[in-house]
């Protein structure tokens, strides 16, 4: 009980201290939140809802043809039903391999991703007899799926300084005796080689940046090259000059627009009617009570305006200088029981032929990540009907009681809970 009292004043603590700088503009109104005008904002929006054609430089593997396809509810940006599937198998020592998938007939073998596409360009009227599907082969034992989180919000999530996500981590495994440990992962920045920041993007924090973040879902879920992941995957059937994002009059690629415009999103707004009933407000206290917020953290502060990240590659601007925000979410990676087994591909994330980028990891901090996922982010749950790393849950009641490992004694209390309690605690989550 000590335990809990010691977790329970330690989120309190990071909330009252969050609450003493302004509070980040929210939203669903497709308006900047002052990152760049509202004109700007509107055609950044513009290029992350644009259609690839292969003309365009689509695939040749590819899940998608727009970034609006993965991040969409209840607007541009948001989350979505959209799951990608991930296989690997285990090693000789049971850690995870990353999978060998043969195309083309087995003349050619695609290595270094997790990441498996279900989709492809050929065959074709150019290439009709060049079949590069990707089916997972029987040795891939290990085999998830990962649901299309939402960005909105991002940039003041990309806005906190490296120190908070770490000390927060530290406090978290001290207050419980090392029952409650989010792991921190430094994580290459691919736009700055040879640094890294602690990842926040992504179900495995493989990013800490927006711009990384771009690069890489731009070349593995739409097949696109650009400067920062040049590659293809494959060259089969492939006939655009890399790379295919190319500088447009204002010396900005695609990607530099895509993340302008996740840094420029307002927060997700809570259901503020809903908020304010007994119910819900009963709610939030239990969420307390139980230690739901000791990983599902209600407030973060970001970094003073003029603070240089990523490497020295961005300065964070007035809009997200020193905001408070509320994603209800550590962005560390937590073992609760849910983890899909799966590992980082350094080659997928942070590019081939690019041993200078990411030379420096620590690997093993990668690999101890195999069974933790990311603290999923609160903010704008009540607009996924899906829930959880995979989407397997449904409802609030299943995925709370999905929770075990480090978060086994929270579900425990949640299950303790009265009948209205519980529906209290619900009620209040509707309301995020």
């Amino acid at each position: 009980m000590k335990r809990l009292a010691a977790l329970v004043f330690f989120a309190l603590s990071v909330a009252v201290l969050a609450q003493q700088s302004p509070e980040a503009p929210s939203g669903f109104d497709n308006k900047s939140n002052g990152v760049v005008d509202d004109a700007t904002h509107l055609a950044d929006q513009g290029v992350f809802e644009g259609v690839e054609q292969v003309k365009d430089g689509l695939g040749p593997l590819y899940n998608a043809q727009s970034c609006r396809e993965c991040h969409q509810t209840p607007t541009s940006g948001g989350g979505s039903q959209v799951t990608e599937l991930r296989v690997g198998h285990p090693g000789p020592h049971g850690g995870f391999q990353n999978p060998e998938i043969p195309i083309a007939h087995g003349t050619e073998i695609i290595t270094g991703r997790s990441l498996v596409n279900d989709r492809a360009i050929c065959p074709n009227a150019a290439f009709p007899t060049t079949e590069i599907q990707e089916r997972v082969p029987d040795s891939e034992t290990i085999q998830a799926t990962r649901l299309s989180f939402s960005l909105l919000g991002d940039g003041f999530v990309e806005a906190v300084a490296d120190q908070t996500l770490i000390e927060l981590a530290r406090e978290q495994c001290r207050k419980s005796h090392q029952e409650i440990c989010g792991q921190v992962v430094q994580v290459p920045i691919v736009e700055a080689p040879g640094q890294l920041g602690v990842g926040r993007f992504g179900w495995k924090d493989q990013h800490a940046s927006l711009l990384s973040f771009s690069g890489d879902a731009y070349l593995n879920e739409m097949g696109i090259t650009s400067r920062l992941f040049p590659t293809e995957v494959t060259l089969l059937c492939n006939t655009a000059s890399e790379p295919n994002d190319t500088p447009g009059p204002d010396g900005l690629g695609d990607v530099d627009r895509f993340a302008r415009f996740v840094r420029a999103t307002k927060a997700p707004a809570r259901d503020a009617e809903l908020a304010a009933t007994p119910q819900a407000l009963q709610g939030a206290k239990l969420f307390d009570k139980i230690g739901c917020n000791v990983c599902h953290v209600s407030a973060l502060t970001t970094a003073p305006a003029g603070t240089k990240i990523n490497g020295g590659t961005f300065t964070i601007p007035e809009a997200l200088g020193a905001k408070t925000f509320h994603p209800y979410s550590d962005f560390l990676l937590h073992d609760v029981g849910t983890g899909d087994g799966t590992v980082q591909a350094m080659q997928e994330h942070y590019g081939r032929n690019m041993y200078q980028i990411w030379k420096n990891l620590n690997v093993n901090s990668f690999a101890s990540s195999q069974n933790r996922m990311r603290t999923a982010p609160l903010w704008g749950v009540r607009l996924r009907p899906r829930l959880m790393h995979d989407g397997a849950s449904y409802t609030f009641r299943d995925a709370i009681m999905r929770h075990r490992g480090e978060a086994y004694r929270d579900a425990h209390r949640f299950e303790r809970l009265s009948n209205r309690e519980q529906e209290a605690l619900v009620e209040f989550l509707k309301s995020l």
